[in-house]
């Protein structure tokens, strides 16, 4: 089961849109900057760190980066079964989800960025990352503080991040290292996020996620503040709000994800910093990023060489799958069935090409599917192709018990064999 984790600000990277130019997805950064009023490509990139570090370009550059990596994603056909993002990364995530329209999302982006900026500059502040440090322990050398520090983030096992005035930080850091943290590295940000500090940048984010219309997630999203999937709209307001000034639990994020079955977690964005705290948090449980296109290939060898969805190995039989080929999706749980042509076609290549490898022998021009094709049912729900192609081979077996999202045919395109 795939679930989808989106970036938060501090991912951002100069010129990290160059990669997406000619990719048909680059559109959506033309879509993002209709509605934002101002150029949007420029920020992704033309515009040096300096500038992309402000913490209003920084939130706005990695949702709009983002939405074009998910958007390549799901052009390759994969869905998610629930989705997270971290901090800033939440609005892409309910973007992902359908809770929240492209338009309202980058409003929002638009004015949390504004208003967060606006509320470090009245009273400035700062974050540091604490390695090697249990959570009660931070949360301790914060209290010991007995000042401005919070902890902001839970991120991983040993990673905590701190965050209030530099005084602050400057004691609780100091505490941190006698209960055992092994390192300390200081955030370069102007703001103490995800705390008190941030309560007049609440107060005017509030009233514009009043003035948006939320939808029900169509999978499910976890939530920043308390590690749980919200699927009632009129919640995500006030969850959003709270962010500002409650800690980012991405920890027990993740750990909500692998307890809903997600066997791969899938980062969408730039930087990759989330698939290192996956590894960390949820070893049992595959981490990839996809940052830049050729990631997608990497993203397709792994969801077809999976444990849980393949019935090969795809390394031992020298198949691979790249971006010129595509997976059909289950859209709803239940039993797979195949359709019964196609499996039979797809059994008659399989056993020509093993028996005169190299003689040309392959896939029959019969088993070329067009779009809306029926490849078969979980349960009473038709599994249709989104894609012209021949079939390579099945991603699940026939009584096999999927979920929604879940590959379950693996297509090469017409535009691959032409």
């Amino acid at each position: 089961m795939l679930a989808f984790t989106f970036p938060g600000q501090g991912s951002q990277r100069s010129g990290m849109g160059h990669a997406w130019v000619d990719h048909p997805s680059w559109e959506v950064a033309g879509e993002a900057s209709e509605i934002a009023g101002r150029d949007l490509t420029a920020l992704l990139l033309e515009a040096p760190m300096d500038e992309l570090t402000r913490t209003a370009n920084a939130q706005l550059a990695t949702f709009v980066m983002s939405l074009v990596v998910l958007d390549a994603v799901e052009r390759l056909g994969l869905t998610p079964a629930a989705c997270a993002g971290h901090s800033l990364g939440e609005y892409t995530a309910l973007v992902a989800s359908g809770a929240l329209s492209l338009a309202d999302g980058t409003a929002l982006v638009i004015e949390r960025g504004d208003a967060m900026q606006e509320a470090a500059d009245a009273r400035p502040g700062t974050m540091a990352a604490l390695i090697g440090i249990a959570d009660d322990d931070a949360e301790a050398a914060c209290q010991r503080a007995e000042t401005d520090v919070w902890v902001a983030n839970y991120n991983a096992p040993g990673q905590v991040v701190i965050a209030g005035t530099e005084a602050g930080i400057a004691v609780a850091t100091e505490h941190a290292k006698e209960l055992g943290a092994r390192k300390v590295l200081p955030i370069p940000v102007s703001g103490a996020f995800h705390t008190p500090m941030m309560l007049p940048a609440r107060a005017r984010l509030r009233q514009r996620l009043e003035s948006v219309t939320f939808h029900a997630p169509e999978v499910p999203v976890v939530a920043n503040v308390d590690a749980r999937v919200h699927t009632d709209a009129g919640e995500w307001p006030g969850l959003l709000s709270a962010q500002l000034c409650s800690p980012v639990r991405w920890r027990q994020s993740l750990e909500a994800l692998s307890g809903r079955g997600a066997t791969s977690i899938i980062e969408l964005g730039p930087g990759g910093v989330l698939t290192g705290m996956v590894r960390r948090a949820t070893p049992d449980v595959k981490g990839v990023s996809v940052a830049v296109p050729d990631d997608l290939d990497k993203l397709m060898d792994a969801v077809s060489g999976g444990d849980d969805w393949s019935t090969g190995s795809p390394a031992s039989q020298g198949e691979h799958l790249y971006t010129s080929e595509r997976v059909v999706v289950s859209p709803a749980p239940g039993v797979f069935e195949p359709e019964a042509t196609l499996a039979a076609l797809e059994a008659t290549a399989l056993a020509e090409a093993t028996a005169a490898p190299g003689s040309g022998a392959g896939v029959e021009p019969g088993s070329l599917i067009a779009v809306g094709d029926r490849v078969g049912t979980v349960g009473l729900v038709d599994v249709r192709t989104p894609f012209d192609g021949i079939l390579v081979r099945w991603l699940a077996v026939r009584g096999e018990r999927v979920v929604e999202g879940q590959p379950v045919a693996w297509i090469r395109t017409r535009a691959a064999n032409s």
